[in-house]
């Protein structure tokens, strides 16, 4: 392997090569060896930027949050157009489309990446409780517009939405759900909630 060959941004290409492997192989397969290979680049790139794996790992789990965080954002600039269906449908799809099911299964089976995570993130499951975030500001927002009922539970529609979206997307072998199948989950948590013609 080519110890002289620069990269630029090597933190944002091992992140990428990070998630490549984690979505291609899955969890267990996630070694600095395996990103480094991944990425093209000596297995010393990677200790020259994070002191450890863990940490390389604690990093990643955070700059994907950062992109939920993104698309909380734009979801929520969304509410009062298109429809509230149609928008949640988009947004579980644009979360666990990405490596978000295969980082919940990371931070699930590694100990010490939970633990460099409970020191920054001390409840729920980090990426997951983001989503969950983003989705309860989305709608609020609706709920604020009048497209979702006033009395609607907020914060039991979000874990609901996230979990249900979660399970369409966990097996990481089989096909993906279709668009039909996703929107179905949002309608069925949604009824009773949504309030557009």
């Amino acid at each position: 392997m080519p110890t002289g060959v620069a990269l630029r941004d090597a933190r944002q290409q091992l992140f990428d090569a990070a998630e490549r492997v984690l979505l291609r192989d899955g969890p267990n397969a996630l070694t600095s060896r395996a990103v480094t290979t991944e990425a093209g680049c000596a297995k010393g790139v990677l200790h020259r930027h994070f002191s450890d794996f863990d940490t390389f790992l604690a990093e990643l789990v955070e700059d994907r949050i950062a992109r939920v965080e993104a698309q909380q954002a734009a979801l929520c600039a969304a509410a009062g157009t298109g429809s509230v269906t149609g928008n949640l449908a988009d947004a579980l799809t644009g979360v666990f489309e990405t490596v978000a099911v295969a980082i919940v299964a990371l931070i699930t089976s590694r100990d010490e990446l939970r633990a460099k995570l409970r020191a920054t993130r001390p409840t729920g499951v980090p990426l997951a409780t983001e989503a969950v975030h983003m989705i309860a500001a989305y709608l609020a927002a609706e709920r604020d517009l009048g497209r979702i009922a006033a009395d609607a539970d907020i914060d039991t529609l979000a874990p609901m939405l996230i979990g249900g979206g979660h399970l369409l997307f966990a097996d990481r072998t089989g096909p993906r759900p279709d668009a039909e199948a996703v929107r179905r989950v949002v309608t069925t948590t949604m009824a009773g909630a949504v309030r557009e013609p």
